[in-house]
C-alpha cells in the first residue's frame, strides 16, 4: 500500500464537541466546526488556516512527483487541438461558430451574417464573445448563458467568476459593440429573449443559492416584472425557450416532482398558463413546434411516454399518446421541430436516437431508430438550433471512438460525419478494444459493466485496473470516449464503469432501485462488480483503484467503509459523504431539494436511521483504509468544502494505517474544480499520479 511519507507531518485539526438529538438518538460531530457559521462567505481564520495546512501537505506529498505529473500533463495536452473549433450552426440572421486560439483556455465565439450554407467559406466571421478577455485576471470563469436577442441586435450573457455558481448577467450592443449599463447581479445563468428583442426573462437566485424567482428585464429600465415565483424551498426554477422560440418555458421541480408552466414570448405580460398542477412522483417535460405541445411525462409508464396536446388546450386532461415507453424503452429526452419528434430512447440500456413523424394514415404517427456505426456507443442530441432545420445533429462516442458530430439527413436518412475530434499527439483506434460484462450483485440484479483496455492486455496478467462509479438522481454514466484516460491504458490499466443502480443506464426503474431506502444498492453493486472482476482475472487481488465525484464521491466513501481492504486506492472528488448532517440542515439551499432522493431525516424516523447506517462520515471506524486523494472548492454550493474538510479531518485521525491520505481544497472555483481546459487537465494530471504511485508505477 501507499504510505504517507515518513519526512511530513500530516495536519491535524482540532476537535469540539458538538452533538444533536433526532428521533431520540444523539449523533456526536468533533468536526462539526468546519462549517463556518457565516456560509456562503468563509472567513473563519482557524477554518481557513486548516484548509491551507491540507493543502500545503497535499503539495508537499505530490512534490517528488512533479515530473510525472508535468509528463502526464503535457501528454493529455498533447491529445487537446488547441486551436479547436465547432461545427457551425445557424440561427436567425447569423452563422455561428466558437473556437479556441492556440494556447487560449477559453472559447471565443464568432458570428457572420447567414449564409446559403453554413460550411461554405470562413470569411467575415466577426468575434462574438471573447470568453479569454472576459476571464482575464479571474481565477476562475464559467460562460453561463451567451444569448443574441431575435432581432440579432443585442447580445445577453452571464457569467460566473467565482465557483459560487451566482451568475451576473449583462448586454452587449452588437451595432455599436458597447456594453449597456443593463446589470444583473444573482442569477442563475439562464437567459430568454422575448420576441420584440426588448426584454428578456431571468431567474433570481436567494441568498440561499435556490432559483425561485422569475422575472423579466426590460433594457434601459430600472424595475423587472415578476413572471413566477416558487415558495416551496424544496423546488428549483428553471427557464428556456421552447424549440420554436414561441414560449417560455418555466419548470420548478424537485428530483421526482414538477410543475411546468408557460408564457407566449410574443405577451411576456400574461399571466403563466400551468400544463400541470404538481403532484407527487409526477415528471415532465415540455417543448413546442407548430400548434402542439410535446410532453415527456411519467404518469402512465415510469419509463416515460411523449404525448401531443394542442396549443388551445393543453392542460393535462387533453394529452393523447404518441409515443409509448416501456420496460424495454426509456424515453429519456426529446426536442421537438417542424413535422417531426427526435427522442433519446434507451432500449435494454442501449442509447437509440428515434424520429417520430405525424403520419396522417396512421394513427398516433410512425418512426424509426437512426442506424448508427457500432454495437455499443453513446449517442445524443447535439446543438439543434433551428426548428425548421430539415437535418439533426447529433453528438456520438464510444469507449475507443473520440467524440463525433454526424449530421442526420432527414430527407435521404444518411449521416454525414462533420467532424471527429482530432487527437493530435496520435491515436490508432485498432490498438484498443472494449467489452460490456452483465455482473450479477448479491441480489441477483444484471449490473451491467463497460471496460475498455489497449490490446495486449491479457487476463490474469496482474495488471491495475481503475473502476469508476457515480450512481444517483438517474444520472447515467455511458459508455463513452475519454482522451485523457488513454494515459492510463497506454501504462497497462485496464478502466472500468459500473453502471450501478441509481443512475437511469437500464432505465427509470435502474434509478429508482438506488435511491431513498434502498440507496444501499449502489453501493452493493460497486462491490459485487469490484469482486467479480477480481474474481474474473480482470484484476489481482487487492489490485483495483476506485474514483467518483459529488454524489459518485459518497460511493467511494460508502464502498472503502464497506470493503476496505479490496481496493488499492481512491480518489473522492467533492465528495458528499456527510450525508446525514447535511440532510439534517434545511437551511442549506440543496437540502429540500434532495430529500426526494436520499429521504427526509427531520421529519422520517427511518429516512434518519437508513441514511444515519451508510453515511460515509459517520461510519468511518478504527480500522486500516486504502490510500486517498480528496478534493473539494470552496465556494461549491452543492456540495459544500466542509464535507471533504471533514470527511479527511475524521478519517486521519481514526484509521489504524500508515496508508496516505491527502486533501486539496480549491480556495477559488467551486464544484468543477479549475475553469480553464489546461487547468482541469493538470488536476487530471495530479489524478493519474496518485493512482500511478498507489501501484507503485511512477516509473512508467
Amino acid at each position: 500500500m501507499l504510505t504517507a511519507p515518513e519526512a511530513l507531518t500530516a495536519p491535524t485539526a482540532k476537535t469540539k464537541a458538538y452533538d444533536a438529538t433526532h428521533h431520540g438518538i444523539t449523533h456526536k460531530d468533533s468536526y462539526f466546526w468546519l462549517k463556518d457559521a457565516g456560509y456562503p462567505e468563509v472567513t473563519d481564520a482557524e477554518i481557513l488556516s486548516y484548509l491551507k495546512e491540507e493543502n500545503a501537505y497535499f503539495e508537499a506529498v505530490m512534490k517528488p512527483y512533479e515530473v510525472l505529473t508535468n509528463t502526464l500533463f503535457e501528454e493529455i495536452k498533447g491529445r487537446i487541438k488547441e486551436n479547436d473549433e465547432s461545427v457551425p450552426w445557424q440561427k436567425g440572421p447569423y452563422d455561428y461558430r466558437w473556437a479556441f486560439a492556440e494556447g487560449a483556455q477559453y472559447r471565443t465565439w464568432y458570428y457572420r451574417p447567414r449564409s446559403s450554407n453554413v460550411f461554405g467559406g470562413e470569411g467575415n466571421w466577426k468575434t462574438l464573445f471573447d470568453e479569454n478577455q472576459a476571464a482575464e485576471n479571474k481565477e476562475f470563469f464559467k460562460l453561463g448563458a451567451l444569448s443574441v436577442s431575435p432581432d440579432g441586435r443585442y447580445l445577453a450573457y452571464s457569467a460566473d467568476d467565482n465557483g459560487s455558481e451566482r451568475f451576473t448577467a449583462r448586454v452587449l450592443d452588437l451595432e455599436t459593440g458597447k456594453t449597456l449599463p443593463d446589470t444583473i447581479e444573482e442569477m442563475s445563468g439562464e437567459i430568454v429573449w422575448a420576441a420584440d428583442s426588448k426584454s428578456f426573462a431571468y431567474v433570481k437566485v436567494s441568498k440561499e443559492w435556490r432559483p425561485f424567482l422569475v422575472l423579466y428585464h426590460r433594457l434601459g429600465n430600472d424595475g423587472d416584472m415578476v413572471v413566477f415565483e416558487e415558495k416551496n424551498t424544496s423546488f428549483f426554477v428553471h427557464i428556456r425557450s421552447t424549440s420554436s422560440e414561441k414560449y417560455l418555458v418555466i419548470r420548478s421541480a424537485d428530483h421526482v416532482t414538477a410543475e411546468t408552466w408557460f408564457v407566449p414570448l410574443d405577451r411576456p405580460d400574461e399571466q403563466p398558463q400551468c400544463l400541470a398542477e404538481r403532484r407527487l412522483q409526477h415528471d415532465y417535460y415540455v417543448d413546442h413546434s407548430g400548434t402542439l405541445f410535446f410532453v415527456r411525462s411519467n404518469r402512465d409508464q415510469q419509463n416515460f411516454c411523449i404525448y401531443g396536446a394542442s396549443e388551445d388546450a393543453p392542460t393535462e386532461n387533453h394529452w393523447h399518446v404518441l409515443i409509448e415507453g416501456s420496460e424495454r424503452r426509456y424515453l429519456h429526452g426529446m426536442q421537438a421541430f417542424d413535422g417531426f419528434v427526435a427522442v433519446e430512447d434507451r432500449i435494454d440500456g442501449l442509447d437509440q436516437i428515434f424520429i417520430w413523424r405525424p403520419d396522417d394514415g396512421k394513427q398516433g404517427g410512425s418512426g424509426k431508430h437512426i442506424k448508427l456505426p457500432e454495437a455499443v456507443y453513446e449517442v445524443g442530441l447535439g446543438h439543434n438550433a433551428e426548428v425548421g432545420q430539415n437535418f439533426l445533429r447529433l453528438n456520438y462516442s464510444s469507449l475507443t471512438t473520440p467524440p463525433t458530430v454526424f449530421d442526420y439527413d432527414l430527407t435521404v436518412e444518411e449521416l454525414t460525419l462533420r467532424k471527429e475530434q482530432e487527437i493530435p499527439s496520435g491515436y490508432d483506434k485498432s490498438q484498443y478494444a472494449s467489452e460490456r460484462l452483465l455482473v450479477t450483485a448479491r441480489d441477483g440484479a444484471k449490473v451491467p459493466v463497460s471496460i475498455v483496455y489497449k490490446k495486449g492486455w491479457l487476463k490474469n496478467s496482474g495488471a491495475p485496473l481503475h473502476l469508476y462509479g457515480y450512481g444517483a438522481y438517474g444520472l447515467g454514466m455511458s459508455p463513452s470516449f475519454s482522451a485523457s484516460r488513454l494515459s492510463l491504458l497506454d501504462r497497462g490499466f485496464v478502466y472500468a464503469i459500473a453502471h450501478i443502480r441509481g443512475g437511469d443506464e437500464m432505465g427509470y426503474g435502474w434509478y429508482e432501485a438506488g435511491k431513498l431506502d434502498r440507496r444501499e444498492n449502489t453501493f452493493n453493486d460497486f462491490v459485487d462488480v469490484a469482486r467479480t472482476l477480481e474474481q474474473d482475472g480482470y484484476a489481482a487481488a487487492g489490485g483495483i483503484s476506485i474514483s467518483g465525484g459529488s454524489a459518485g464521491g459518497e460511493l467511494m466513501g460508502a464502498v472503502i467503509n464497506q470493503a476496505p481492504g479490496l481496493f488499492k486506492g481512491a480518489a473522492l472528488h467533492v465528495p458528499f459523504v456527510d450525508v446525514l448532517n447535511t440532510m439534517l440542515d434545511a437551511d442549506l439551499p440543496l437540502t429540500p431539494i434532495e430529500w426526494p432522493e436520499w429521504g427526509n431525516p427531520i421529519k422520517d424516523e427511518g429516512a434518519y436511521k437508513t441514511i444515519a447506517a451508510y453515511c460515509p462520515y459517520s461510519n468511518i471506524e478504527a480500522r486500516d483504509y486504502p490510500p486517498m486523494l480528496v478534493t473539494g472548492g470552496l465556494n461549491d454550493p452543492r456540495v459544500t468544502y466542509w464535507e471533504p474538510a471533514k470527511w479527511t479531518a475524521k478519517m486521519r485521525a481514526t484509521k489504524t494505517d500508515g496508508n496516505l491520505l491527502t486533501m486539496k481544497i480549491n480556495m477559488g472555483a467551486g464544484h468543477g474544480g479549475k475553469s480553464g481546459r489546461f487547468e482541469r487537465l493538470h488536476e487530471v494530471a495530479e489524478e493519474y499520479t496518485f493512482l500511478l504511485m498507489c501501484f507503485d508505477r511512477t516509473n512508467k
